[in-house]
């Protein structure tokens, strides 16, 4: 049981770093929420212009649920905005509206990087939810069967993988709404950076993300080599 106590306060700083980068976001978000671009376009309107900019015409652009709960989805073909997202004309939404758009581009450019992500989601899926479960039977079988931990940390390299394909996803569609945003004119100057800043800290979320997959990954590694030179 030591070994599953020591796991969990590594999990506990990793949250709380994901919490400090989490808070951080939200503050970003709530800053450029208050500051309107020249353009007066709505998330919504700067979805639709960018999606017809770049000849896509079979994604719709829909509200959702939820603060920042914004995102495409490749097998409806829509791009989900917060309401926040949807229905502002603020930097903010502009920026997060640009970017999710960055992710339908990448659907229908074909980018490598985002089909296999998506090739990758239901492996992923299962070895999400098996793992709650294979760390409290693999803590408590270390000793006797560490078999069990190395199928546990077989999962968790599948979703530490996604974390880190992820990445490229997630930088090469803001590169994207940020090349657009700046070619169309639709923002400018200070606009542009304030939307350049909120997407960088939307990006640190995933590297956090990333980065605490990885650590967890090597100390069940650890643990399960320290285990089996016993």
């Amino acid at each position: 049981m030591m070994d599953y106590y020591g796991y969990m306060i590594v999990a506990g700083l990793i949250s709380v770093v994901g919490m400090i980068v989490s808070q951080r976001l939200k503050s970003k978000f709530n800053h450029y929420s208050r500051i309107p671009i020249r353009a007066g376009l709505t998330g919504k309107q700067v979805a639709e212009t960018m999606l017809q900019h770049f000849g896509i015409h079979d994604v719709k652009v829909v509200e959702g649920r939820g603060f920042l709960s914004d995102h495409y989805n490749p097998l409806s073909k829509t791009v989900s905005l917060s309401p926040d997202v949807y229905n502002g004309y603020s930097i903010a939404s502009t920026a997060v509206a640009a970017h999710e758009c960055g992710h339908a581009v990448q659907h229908a450019q074909s980018y490598s990087m985002l089909q296999l992500r998506s090739q990758l989601v239901p492996i992923v899926n299962f070895s999400a939810m098996a793992q709650q479960w294979l760390l409290i039977i693999a803590f408590m079988t270390l000793s006797s069967i560490p078999q069990v931990m190395l199928i546990t940390i077989i999962a968790f390299a599948v979703t530490t993988l996604f974390s880190f394909i992820t990445l490229p996803v997630e930088f090469d569609a803001s590169k994207r709404a940020l090349v657009w945003l700046d070619e169309s004119g639709i923002t400018r100057g200070e606009e542009y950076a304030g939307a350049k800043d909120a997407l960088w800290w939307a990006a640190m979320t995933y590297v956090s993300a990333a980065i605490s997959a990885l650590v967890m990954l090597l100390y069940l590694v650890l643990r399960y080599s320290a285990a089996t030179r016993d």
